[in-house]
């Protein structure tokens, strides 16, 4: 029998094609450029999990879109669960992570993205133990929207709609998500915000990141 893990995060990335991968960076970096910074982002989110303290552990979950799971594994390691993100639209597919997470008995879970230079092991740490006070955890992006959001099972019967009919490509995602969890009763805590890079006027925050965390 398995491992049993009580808390986990899952990690949203794509596989580093070029042309396909971070394409709004593209004018700057050139197609090549932009799927090397994806890896390169990708890894460095990955290192900062790995130094987080959190207790219990939690299980890693890397879910993934374009690639398969052995080229993932080939170039990420054995270290993670893989599994490729299932549903039509963004919230279909952060939903989907946490259906699958919590009927698989965890009892907490967070979602990060790997565009998100700035995050740190305290971050992360900081993301479960405010589970234990509220319901949904949620990290501000800079852009209006949000870089982490993180849940207890028995609150995403309800939580769940946070990710139904939300308009992704604005910059009122997190002001609209934290409406709708203030509607649902459902109890909210923030961390710090931080700047997710997607176009080329957010390279500066990777350079800095880059710069602290060599």
């Amino acid at each position: 029998m398995g491992r049993t893990f009580k808390r986990q995060l899952i990690v949203f990335t794509r596989f580093p094609v070029a042309g396909v991968t971070k394409t709004r960076l593209i004018p700057t970096l050139g197609a090549t450029g932009a799927a090397l910074l994806q890896r390169k982002m990708t890894e460095h989110t990955l290192k900062r999990v790995g130094r987080a303290h959190i207790t219990p552990e939690p299980a890693v979950e890397i879910r993934f879109e374009g690639g398969d799971k052995k080229r993932m594994q080939a170039w990420l390691g054995d270290a993670y669960l893989y599994q490729p993100q299932a549903g039509d639209t963004l919230g279909d597919r952060m939903a989907s992570a946490f259906e699958d997470a919590f009927q698989n008995r965890v009892d907490q879970a967070a979602l990060i993205g790997t565009d998100i230079p700035g995050l740190t092991p305290a971050t992360l740490e900081s993301a479960f133990d405010s589970l234990g006070k509220a319901d949904v955890t949620l990290g501000p992006a800079s852009d209006g929207g949000y870089y982490l959001i993180g849940m207890h099972r028995g609150a995403f019967p309800t939580a769940r709609k946070l990710f139904a009919n939300m308009n992704w490509g604005t910059n009122n995602v997190l002001a609209d998500t934290l409406e709708i969890a203030a509607l649902s009763g459902l109890r909210t805590r923030l961390l710090e915000e931080l700047t997710d890079v997607d176009v080329p006027s957010d390279l500066s925050a990777w350079e800095q990141a880059v710069n602290n965390h060599p």
